[in-house]
């Protein structure tokens, strides 16, 4: 058959040809036990061509139905039957004519119109189920009608295949365990947004969420592939019908990549609130979903307050996710037919109906491609099935074996459609290419694509950003380490270096006038271990200002353990020998006299037994802490700041100290043990000050140097530990402490020493030294002094047993008058009162007389007494009261017995 020129169609027979007019038509019938497949009749058009001229017929031998229970809603709140159905018909005829695929079958659709209502639905479903012929397989549409199908089918053993039903309740198994779709799960965003937060290396992001069943499982599935791609939803908020409140929160918990899960009219209210808290810009991406109308923001919606140049400013930038239900690649799949192809085949049937008038016209792939999966499955059943000497129409609904063959059929698709691959995942879930898109300049740009079932992201890098590329997904934090003062450091590493110097010429000076005696009284060993003690303190110094700076971490452990070291060590020497030196002049010279006279003399090894105790007991805590609580590195962080220019940075300070786990718990036994010691020696050297001792003649330059020591000690201590995140000023004090009173102790103990030694001329021998009169009676004064001292306390002694002698010879005397007193007036009674005179004022002379073994007084008083006691009077004045007490001077002697 060719077209001929008057605009029929030219016939050639097998003797003739044969012009047919327009709207001919020719009948296919074949003979026998035979059935047609493919058109039966063709009609000539216009064009010269035949109707359906794509499709073959053919005789071929008599098939059996299969029969497919369906529910198209063509109305009701989604229409999608309009659309759907007639793709599923143009499927049905296409698979029909193959004899490649059920050559033995031909598939029949039953269907109703289930208006996607529920209560319509069950209705429908008791028709399908209860009335001939048995269907094999069933299909609804909405998720409504598609969640009661699907859960009363089990019963049945019957397998359910949807093309419009998107809820994500649907991929419960349990509760569907025999339901696929070719209409992707609303979850099937979910990988792509995952995918895109690897792309663009998030690993924090926030929702919001309209409080709605669809929504809420959504966010659920992408709470659980985040956390598998350990990406962390931080911040996660909700709303009924006010989204004001759930903003504010984002914005307050510094949310940057947000998803947004809601419908089209509740969408305009979120970004009226996200202008009014400034929520967008370079900093911030929006995740929305695909399906909004393409000018949704610029629909005038009285529920809010913001014009469509605010809401034009708060979505530029947003991503949006759409399942792609029509393949963009130009691929013949299964069918043999590209999308464009199958487009224009749709717009045939539909008579030149308006897509965007038509319902389900997005989903018309959808449903082409789920009678294809239906048909290639059932075809993958056959050779099973004879296996075991079954077929498909012996299906029944209580045979479970061919169900069984169906659903790993089913779940084993894998094939290219009009609508894309088609590959079902565990749940029965259609696994499709995503678009994705961004606003850009009031308008949505394609910028990639991706098949979740491939994990292939194919992108065309033309995403556009406010700032220079896509935002941080929270404020960035740059962490920076606080060093010391490096001006700071090296000024008092001079000042300590210098201290070390002269800690060097005081030690060299004390060891070379070792043999003067001037040195020797100050007990010089004593003083050499101060010096070393003092330049031990100073070389802690040194580690205590190096830190990060200077070296790396791991070594910094070590530092601290010299710092600790050090100056403890350096303490008990410098501190240590200055203690003993006042301890030992405190027993000396501030104890009773029968015990003083004991400890006369000052044996050297002793003061240095008192020094190795003090420094014993610094060794063995200090090991005991290391072996227990060894000191190791912690970081202290700070408030973060933000610098000048970029508000998007923040600084993150950090400092490094050297800590133990119970750090105050040491520090607490050893600035209790040290301060009860510098309290211990004020209290001596305040003790001593008026004490003047030849065996240490330097005990009140100890004393000053004490006080040193022990205020900048007490100062210094709780200072440091208040001021141990303020690195500078730390160390200034505790630097500064350890220089100041290294510094005066070093002077008052030595300079002095020096100064008289260079003065007088103290450094030459011993011998010569006597022979210079000024200087070896100064050398002899304190010797005088002390002789003084200890006449004068043999003296006190003496007057002391006089006393107590004239107190006797008084009572002696009073008894002796009152003796003769009493013998008087018997003797004149006896002489029979002749001569009464009156008695006698004079007391008797042999009262006078000295007792026995005492010579007998001279007449010369004053002559007779010897010179030592002549002088006497002077210091004991008592002597009056005895001439008071009519004691005759020449008896005076005899007190002093």
């Amino acid at each position: 058959i060719r077209p001929p020129r008057d605009g029929g169609i030219r016939y050639r027979g097998l003797t003739q040809e044969q012009i047919l007019p327009v709207d001919y038509e020719i009948e296919y019938i074949c003979r026998g036990n035979r059935v047609i497949v493919g058109p039966k009749v063709r009609k000539c058009l216009p064009n010269g061509t035949w109707t359906d001229i794509t499709l073959h017929s053919r005789c071929c031998k008599r098939e059996d139905k299969l029969y497919i229970g369906a529910l198209f809603p063509m109305s009701g709140g989604w229409p999608g039957g309009q659309a759907c159905l007639p793709s599923a018909q143009m499927a049905l005829d296409l698979v029909n004519n193959r004899t490649d695929i059920l050559p033995d079958y031909e598939l029949e659709l039953i269907y109703y119109d289930s208006m996607c209502d529920p209560g319509e639905s069950t209705k429908l479903l008791y028709d399908l189920l209860y009335t001939e012929p048995i269907k094999t397989v069933l299909m609804p549409g909405c998720s409504s009608v598609s969640t009661l199908v699907a859960e009363a089918a089990r019963m049945w053993n019957l397998i359910v295949l949807s093309y419009g039903s998107s809820s994500p309740a649907l991929s419960n198994r349990n509760r569907f365990p025999t339901f696929f779709r070719t209409h992707p799960s609303a979850t099937l965003h979910n990988p792509t947004r995952v995918r895109l937060f690897q792309k663009w290396k998030w690993t924090k992001i926030a929702t919001i969420q309209q409080t709605t069943e669809v929504f809420t499982s959504t966010l659920d599935d992408l709470e659980q592939r985040v956390k598998e791609a350990g990406i962390e939803i931080s911040v996660r908020q909700s709303f009924l019908t006010d989204p004001a409140v759930a903003v504010k929160n984002l914005k307050r918990q510094d949310a940057r990549i947000i998803v947004g899960l809601f419908y089209e009219t509740e969408a305009r209210k979120v970004f009226c609130e996200v202008f009014k808290e400034k929520l967008y810009g370079k900093k911030y991406v929006w995740f929305l979903i695909g399906w909004y109308a393409d000018n949704w923001f610029k629909i005038k919606d009285p529920s809010i307050n913001c014009t469509i140049e605010n809401m034009t400013e708060a979505v530029e930038g947003h991503v949006t996710t759409e399942i792609v239900m029509l393949n963009p690649e130009t691929v013949r799949g299964a069918s043999n037919l590209t999308s464009q192809e199958f487009l224009g085949a749709l717009m045939n049937r539909l008579g030149g109906k308006n897509p965007e008038e038509t319902g389900g016209f997005q989903e018309a792939p959808l449903a082409y491609d789920a009678v294809w999966a239906l048909a290639l499955a059932l075809n993958k059943t056959v050779a099973p099935l004879k296996a075991k000497g079954r077929r498909l129409e012996d299906f029944n609904y209580n045979n479970h074996d061919i169900t069984a063959e169906i659903y790993r059929a089913l779940n084993t698709s894998s094939f290219e459609g009009v609508s894309g691959h088609v590959v079902f995942d565990a749940q029965g879930s259609r696994m499709a290419m995503t678009l994705i898109e961004q606003l850009q300049g009031g308008s949505y740009k394609k910028i990639g694509y991706y098949d979740s079932s491939q994990k292939n992201l194919s992108w065309f890098g033309n995403d556009v950003w406010i700032g220079a590329g896509p935002p941080a997904d929270s404020t960035i934090v740059i962490e920076e380490f606080r060093y010391l003062s490096q001006k700071l450091f090296a000024a008092v590493s001079v000042f300590a270096g210098l201290g070390i110097l002269l800690g060097i010429v005081c030690l060299t000076f004390n060891i070379y006038n070792g043999n003067v005696r001037y040195i020797q009284n100050s007990q010089p060993y004593l003083n050499n271990m101060t010096a070393v003690g003092c330049m031990m303190a100073l070389a802690a110094v040194f580690p205590l200002g190096i830190d990060g700076h200077h070296i790396h971490r791991s070594q910094f452990p070590v530092v601290c353990q010299f710092r600790l070291w050090l100056l403890g060590l350096g303490f008990s020497l410098a501190y240590g020998s200055m203690f003993t030196k006042i301890w030992w002049v405190h027993n000396l010279f501030t104890k009773k006299e029968e015990k003083k006279e004991k400890r006369k003399h000052l044996e050297p090894w002793k003061l240095y037994a008192t020094v190795g105790v003090l420094l014993a007991i610094d060794v063995l805590s200090l090991m005991i802490w290391q072996i227990v609580d060894p000191l190791h590195i912690t970081v202290e962080k700070f408030t973060r700041e933000a610098p000048k220019g970029d508000l998007d940075v923040l600084i993150q300070p950090l400092l490094e100290h050297c800590t133990s786990e119970k750090m105050n718990t040491w520090l607490g036994v050893v600035y209790g043990y040290k301060g009860l010691l510098l309290l211990l020696g004020i209290f001596l050297a305040y003790e001593t000050k008026s004490v003047s001792t030849e065996k240490i003649n330097d005990h009140r330059a100890v004393g000053m140097a004490i006080y040193n020591v022990a205020v900048l000690c007490m100062i210094t201590a709780p200072v440091t530990m208040i001021l141990t995140s303020q690195q500078d000023a730390s160390f200034a004090f505790a630097a500064l402490a350890i220089v100041f009173s290294v510094y005066i102790t070093l002077v008052v103990l030595f300079v002095p020493k020096m100064r008289r030694l260079i003065t007088r001329g103290e450094w030459q021998s011993e011998q010569q030294d006597t022979l210079k009169t000024g200087s070896s009676t100064n050398n002899n004064d304190e010797e005088k002094s002390r002789q003084l001292e200890r006449e004068n306390r043999e003296l006190q002694k003496i007057i002391q047993e006089k006393e107590q002698r004239v107190s006797e010879l008084r009572n002696q005397l009073v008894e002796r008058q009152a003796l003769r007193n009493r013998r008087r007036p018997s003797s004149g009674t006896n002489q029979n009162h002749s001569n009464s005179s009156p008695p006698s004022s004079q007391p008797d002379p042999k009262s006078l007389l000295p007792p026995p073994g005492y010579p007998n007084p001279t007449s010369d008083n004053h002559s007779s007494l010897p010179p030592s006691f002549s002088n006497s009077s002077n210091l004991y004045q008592a002597d009056s009261k005895i001439s008071r007490n009519h004691c005759h001077n020449s008896q005076i002697p005899l007190l002093y017995k």
